[in-house]
């Protein structure tokens, strides 16, 4: 939850201080230790940035313009206390999972095999988080406050995964996050560039509307989303929606999000529901292009079909999760589970358990132990709150992961 801090641009507006027009700079750093089983042969052990949450540094401005309006901004970067970068790569590399990597290969000759094996490397090394380096990447937006709402523009949060994280028992932290069983590919769009959003907030009620267009084109590669949640003291629900094209105007990754949570004895337990559907998923429009001079057109047709085929989602998936904070000690169990659809039947759960220790306000010690269940072709492994998982060795193979990490929020 304390990711979406900055997302509510209204809320900082009822929290801000009394000063006509201030700046704030926060941050998280969040590091630690992990072993992770299932991936590469055998196990790993890493050092790894964002245990619970990605590390950041941000700045917040916000000005009173008078009269019920506020100008306001936030600039947050990405950062890896590991290797001092902005980005990073999943533990497995650019290994695909099996049912993309094969999938172009059957039926094929075996001559042709090198060029099949060449297309899955160029897409495996776009797996992993923000590999462009911009260092903007988490959130880069602008907006005005008035007496009727507001109005963002620039980089920001989703609709459908606000709503997602909200409901998440863990908020998007660790392994055993929501959406660590269906990260490769993505159930949900995080964030969204090129937005334009509008919000209101009236006591517990909060709705947003989002559209955007693809870089550089106001014809391709469009988003559209919107959520409505409503809180009190004793439950919450909420539903999102996202919606966006491939690069050639074709409905592509849909996601929707139900979502709700209830006091339960000294805790809160939460649940949640999303459909996940893509036929035409993006960015792989250039493939036939690219192995047309090594098979000709009409098997690079074939090749490009099934590597789309691939990656097509058609899924349902759900968490259930309980948490409950005793003093300096919080504990969270969760359970989730992806039901893929489609004929290859890749489905995972996972399940585990996290607990944080408070030191002081700001600074915490965290371990989390998580087990991924992978059935059929399902192939993913646990990552954690500041990077992906990846797959495991091959499909069908589980995976556990145990963390011990630190953070600091300032």
């Amino acid at each position: 939850m304390k990711k979406l801090l900055a997302l509510s641009s209204l809320a900082l507006a009822a929290s801000a201080s009394l000063a006509q027009s201030s700046v704030t700079v926060y941050g998280v750093v969040d590091a630690g230790v992990s072993r992770v089983s299932g991936i590469k042969g055998g196990s790993m052990k890493l050092l790894s940035s964002g245990i619970m949450d990605g590390s950041r540094l941000g700045f917040r401005g916000n000005e009173d313009l008078g009269g019920g309006w506020r100008a306001i901004f936030t600039l947050e970067s990405r950062l890896e206390l590991d290797n001092g970068s902005t980005s990073n790569r999943p533990p497995s590399g650019s290994q695909l999972p099996d049912r993309v990597s094969q999938a172009a290969a059957l039926g094929l000759p075996t001559a042709l095999q090198p060029v099949v094996t060449a297309v899955s490397g160029s897409i495996g090394n776009t797996i992993g988080v923000n590999l462009a380096g911009n260092f903007w990447d988490r959130q880069a937006f602008a907006g005005l406050i008035t007496p009727v709402g507001a109005v963002l523009a620039g980089r920001q949060y989703t609709p459908a995964y606000e709503v997602s994280a909200t409901f998440d028992t863990l908020g998007t932290q660790s392994a055993l996050a929501f959406g660590q069983v269906a990260s490769i590919p993505a159930s949900i769009d995080i964030r969204q560039s090129n937005a334009l959003a509008y919000r209101v907030q009236q006591g517990g009620f909060t709705a947003s509307l989002m559209v955007a267009a693809g870089e550089g084109s106001a014809s391709t590669g469009q988003f559209m989303g919107g959520m409505a949640m409503y809180k009190t003291p004793l439950f919450a629900v909420g539903i999102g929606f996202n919606k966006r094209e491939n690069e050639k105007s074709l409905k592509s990754l849909t996601s929707t999000v139900f979502g709700v949570s209830a006091n339960l004895g000294p805790g809160t337990v939460s649940a949640e529901f999303v459909q996940v559907k893509d036929d035409n998923p993006t960015g792989l429009s250039g493939i036939a292009a690219q192995v047309t001079p090594s098979v000709g057109a009409a098997t690079a047709a074939i090749v490009q079909g099934a590597y789309i085929n691939a990656f097509k989602q058609d899924a349902n998936a759900m968490h259930v999760g309980y948490k409950v904070a005793l003093g300096q000690n919080t504990f969270y169990v969760a359970y989730n589970k992806l039901n893929d659809k489609r004929p290859a039947n890749a489905d995972t759960s996972s399940y585990g358990f996290a607990y944080t220790y408070a030191l002081s306000k700001r600074t915490d010690i965290n371990a989390v132990v998580t087990r991924f269940v992978n059935t059929q072709n399902a192939q993913s492994a646990p990552g954690a709150a500041g990077y992906l998982g990846g797959v495991t060795t091959s499909a069908g193979v589980d995976a556990s992961s145990f963390a011990l990490g630190v953070r600091h929020r300032f």
